[in-house]
Parts: C-alpha cells; sequence; structure tokens
C-alpha cells in the first residue's frame, strides 16, 4: 500500500515517499539546547524552533513495484530520489 512517511529513512528501505525535516538536524539542534542548559541557561527562556527546511523523497523503486507513475511535477520539486 503506497504511503508517506516522516523520515527519509523509511523511503530508503522502500516507502514511497517520505516528506519531513532531516533527522540529523534534529539531533544537532536538541545538542544545541543541551549545550545552553549545561552553560546556564533556563529551558524557560529558550525559543521554541520550528522546522524550516522540509525533505521530498522519492523511491522510484517502490512506484515501479506498486504501478505507481509519479507525475513530472512532483519530481521536479522532489530532494531526492532512489532508483
Amino acid at each position: 500500500m503506497p504511503a508517506i512517511y516522516q523520515y527519509r529513512e523509511f523511503t530508503k528501505v522502500g516507502g514511497l515517499i517520505s516528506y519531513g525535516t532531516d533527522l540529523i538536524d534534529s539531533y544537532r539542534q536538541a545538542g544545541v539546547y543541551t549545550g545552553r542548559v549545561l552553560k546556564g541557561e533556563k529551558p524557560g527562556d529558550l525559543p521554541v524552533l520550528q522546522a524550516t527546511k522540509f525533505d521530498l523523497v522519492i523511491n522510484l523503486r517502490t512506484a515501479k513495484a506498486l504501478s505507481l507513475t509519479i507525475p513530472p511535477g512532483v519530481f521536479a520539486i522532489a530532494d531526492d530520489v532512489i532508483e
């Protein structure tokens, strides 16, 4: 069954499409926050951050296995296509 996932890792192992933030960047930001708290900043004073970059990843092998045709416009905006 075709599905869209939150993380590119699911698409790498056979998922059809993923659209979401980069896990590595999220972990890096968590480390920055941890460092700020350890340096004495109050957690309640830290700003809430939201992701600003989202990656669209398409697994072409899975699309072909499901006999799905991905529109050219979707390929044009994809950040990564797994073949």
